[in-house]
């Protein structure tokens, strides 16, 4: 299954180690998704995209179930409005659905920023790009397979 797998062709390629996590069943709430991947919710790593203007878009990575400060957003970034992508333009900036993002094997680049809270937990675990399935690896692997991160404070 990895070789069909955008995110795991991407580590492979930089030979970042990873363990391909795929669900038994689907998971009713963010708890039961950590633990069926036998993680805590603070280790899951959510993809969310931003539209900060017609086609022009950024994701941002947050941890666990912390949620992102548009104010702290605005401020890194020097705008005065952003709103949430739709389904539809999350779709045409990342090439996913969402459930599925990732910020790895995008089908075009996109502005990534991540909370510092991503690199709290040593293991963490990512979207796929196929739902049902998470990549999970270390929290330094990903800052180095993600080079143009932008590291901050992000959340409330």
């Amino acid at each position: 299954m990895a070789n069909s797998i955008p995110v795991a062709q991407t580590l492979d390629l930089l030979g970042i180690p990873y363990r391909l996590f795929e669900y038994s069943h689907p998971s009713k709430s963010f708890g039961e998704a950590a633990r069926q991947r036998g993680q805590t919710t603070g280790q899951i790593v959510r993809s969310i995209v931003f539209r900060l203007a017609e086609g022009q878009f950024i994701m941002v990575l947050m941890a666990g179930r912390g949620q992102i400060s548009r104010k702290h957003l605005r401020a890194a970034l020097g705008i005065a409005r952003i709103s949430m992508a739709s389904g539809v333009e999350v779709l045409a900036a990342t090439g996913f659905v969402r459930g599925a993002v990732t910020p790895l094997g995008l089908t075009r680049p996109i502005r990534i920023l991540a909370d510092e809270s991503v690199f709290m937990n040593n293991e963490i675990s990512i979207g796929s790009c196929v739902r049902g399935v998470a990549i999970i690896l270390k929290s330094m692997d990903l800052q180095v397979a993600l080079d143009q991160i932008e590291i901050g404070k992000f959340g409330v």
